[in-house]
């Protein structure tokens, strides 16, 4: 150990006390002091100083044990306390208020969001409740404009408004963060400015529902937000120009499953259902008809042949069709309805007793 080492740290360790773990009696007694304490925690080479290790004298190559309830560096083969008094780098989950069932306990602010400049350096302050958050007129004393920016104010609350759509809808978090993430792509680009961002939202949920593989009509979309349908489908159509990037085809069977659920339909006219839709479209006999309404007539179908009838007025308030839509599908498929049903249906209404509209 050089000189200047021993200047520079040895007011600092050499009074320090070690704790040893007593192996028979099983708690802490006082140690012997150690003028060398810092051969536990730094090794030398020449005049150079390394970089900081801790590690017991006597088994360097033990892993050590950290106590974190009493702040301890633990060797645990000798139970030499090594260390102590660290410092706990974790949440810390303590409150000092009254409101334990309402408020997080947590005070080192929310986990970092990337889709945010700045991430987590920003500082969101709650609305006051007591008087002194107020001044003498009745203004907050304490603002959240001084410590975020407008663009990040902006994608905040279109992030929030993405969540509580997608929440009436029961769609998972996957689609929530994609959705996000396409959302910041377009409002970084400005290249839909002038549009409102709760527009460019439902159009972003619209893509990303259909990327993850579980579209959702424009129906669906407006009934959760406040955007016309119109409005939705140029912001879609903008949206994936600027972007450069494209969206699959939407089939008869995106839907069949979740509509026949809705209907509380069982597996067999969900399946016959899905085996005439496919039908249908593969002799083309629905040419320019989109799949949300051939399958709808397709589930009308299997539903009149089966036990479990549904009426057009119910399909269509689940899938959200007009009844007449339904109708002129249905009549479109009719003539061929015996080649359309799976080889194994059981009928409970024969093919030739089914309703002609």
């Amino acid at each position: 150990m050089s000189l200047a080492v021993n200047q520079h740290y040895g007011d600092k360790y050499n009074h320090t006390q070690c704790w040893v773990i007593s192996h028979e009696a099983g708690s802490k007694v006082r140690g012997h002091l150690l003028a060398d304490l810092w051969d536990l925690f730094f090794t030398c080479s020449g005049d150079g100083l390394a970089l900081p290790k801790v590690q017991c004298p006597n088994h360097p190559d033990a892993m050590l044990v950290e106590d974190y309830r009493a702040g301890d560096m633990i060797c645990p083969e000798c139970g030499l306390v090594v260390g102590d008094r660290v410092i706990d780098v974790g949440s810390e989950w303590r409150t000092f208020t009254n409101e334990k069932a309402t408020k997080d306990p947590s005070r080192v602010g929310d986990a970092q969001n990337p889709l945010l400049n700045g991430g987590d350096l920003t500082t969101m302050i709650s609305k006051g409740t007591g008087a002194a958050s107020f001044d003498e007129f009745g203004n907050s004393k304490y603002q959240n404009r001084r410590t975020m920016s407008s663009s990040d104010r902006a994608m905040l609350n279109a992030f929030k408004e993405i969540t509580t759509m997608a929440d009436r809808i029961n769609l998972p978090r996957n689609i929530i963060d994609r959705t996000n993430n396409l959302f910041k792509q377009v409002y970084e680009q400005k290249s839909l400015k002038g549009r409102a961002n709760d527009a460019i939202a439902s159009a972003c949920l619209y893509i990303a529902c259909r990327q993850e593989g579980v579209p959702r009509t424009f129906k669906e979309i407006c009934a959760v937000s406040r955007i016309s349908k119109k409005e939705i489908g140029r912001c879609f159509k903008l949206i994936l120009k600027a972007l450069e990037t494209s969206v699959d085809l939407i089939t008869t069977g995106d839907f069949m499953s979740r509509f026949c659920s809705n209907l509380g339909l069982p597996k067999q006219v969900q399946m016959a259902a899905t085996y005439i839709a496919r039908k249908a479209v593969e002799q083309d006999l629905v040419p320019g008809r989109s799949p949300i309404s051939v399958a709808a007539a397709a589930i009308y179908m299997a539903s009149q042949a089966s036990a479990e009838k549904k009426t057009q007025k119910e399909i269509g308030d689940i899938a959200g069709v007009a009844d007449v839509t339904i109708r002129q599908s249905y009549r479109l498929i009719y003539p061929r309805a015996a080649d359309l049903f799976p080889p194994d249906f059981k009928f409970d209404t024969p093919v030739d007793k089914l309703p002609q509209l």
